[in-house]
C-alpha cells in the first residue's frame, strides 16, 4: 500500500448506494450466510445517534474502496452516572484490498478525527488480533461489561480504546449497543433484493 494512492473523506449523499454495495461485498458470508451490514448502515444514517462528522469513505483511483462510521452511545456506570462514548462500524474494505494496510490506515484516521472532536472512548465488537494494532484492548481491562452478557461468558470480542487518556479511570459499568444496530431479518431480505444476486454460504468460522 502506498500512502499517496488513496484519500479519506466524508461520505456524501451520492455515495450511499455505492457504499452499501461496498459493505455488502466486504461482509458477504463472513459472519453469517449473506450479511446484514449493508442494511445496518442504511438504517443508521437516519439514527439520531449517528455522527455525521465521523462518516468516512476511502477512495483509490476515483473508486470507493473502504468506509467507516461511528455512533454515539453510553456506559451505564455502576455508580449511577451515564458516560458518553462512541461505538464504531460497520467498517469495511473492498475484498480484493483486504490485508494490505488500507483498513488500518482508515481506522487510524477515523480514530484521530474522533479524538479531535473531543470524544473520550470507543467501544465495539471486533477481533483483538487486528484492532489491537490500533490501540484497542479488551473492554474488561477498563472495567466495562457488555450488556446482556452472562457472567463468565466469553467477552473477548468486546473491545475498547480510550481517545482521551484516563477518560474511563474509575468507571465500571455496562455498555449499551445503540438500538439502530438491531435490524429485522425480513427487512434485511427485502433490502437485499435491490442488489445483484449473491449466493449465501455456510462457511467455517461464521458466528451466526
Amino acid at each position: 500500500m502506498n500512502t499517496n494512492d488513496y484519500i479519506i473523506r466524508l461520505e456524501r449523499n451520492e455515495d450511499y448506494r455505492a457504499v452499501e454495495n461496498l459493505v455488502r461485498e466486504s461482509f458477504w458470508n463472513v459472519y453469517r450466510p449473506g450479511c446484514s451490514e449493508h442494511y445496518v448502515i442504511h438504517v443508521l444514517r437516519d439514527d439520531l445517534a449517528f455522527v455525521k462528522e465521523l462518516d468516512f469513505v476511502m477512495e483509490r483511483d476515483g473508486r470507493l474502496i473502504g468506509q467507516n462510521m461511528f455512533m454515539r452511545t453510553i456506559i451505564e456506570a455502576d455508580n449511577g452516572r451515564t458516560i458518553p462514548v462512541l461505538t464504531m462500524g460497520p467498517i469495511g474494505i473492498t475484498p480484493e484490498l483486504k490485508r494490505k494496510g488500507y483498513g488500518k490506515a482508515l481506522l487510524d484516521y477515523s480514530l484521530e478525527k474522533a479524538a479531535g472532536l473531543g470524544y473520550g472512548a470507543v467501544l465495539f465488537e471486533g477481533n483483538i488480533g487486528f484492532y489491537g494494532k490500533c490501540g484497542f484492548n479488551y473492554a474488561r481491562e477498563f472495567g466495562i461489561r457488555y450488556h446482556d452478557l452472562p457472567e463468565g461468558a466469553d467477552d473477548s470480542f468486546f473491545l475498547c480504546k480510550e481517545l482521551i487518556p484516563g477518560y474511563l479511570d474509575g468507571v465500571t459499568g455496562v455498555y449499551q449497543t445503540p438500538q439502530g444496530y438491531y435490524v429485522d431479518a425480513s427487512d434485511v431480505e427485502k433490502f437485499d433484493k435491490g442488489f445483484p444476486t449473491k449466493k449465501k454460504l455456510k462457511l467455517p468460522g461464521q458466528i451466526f
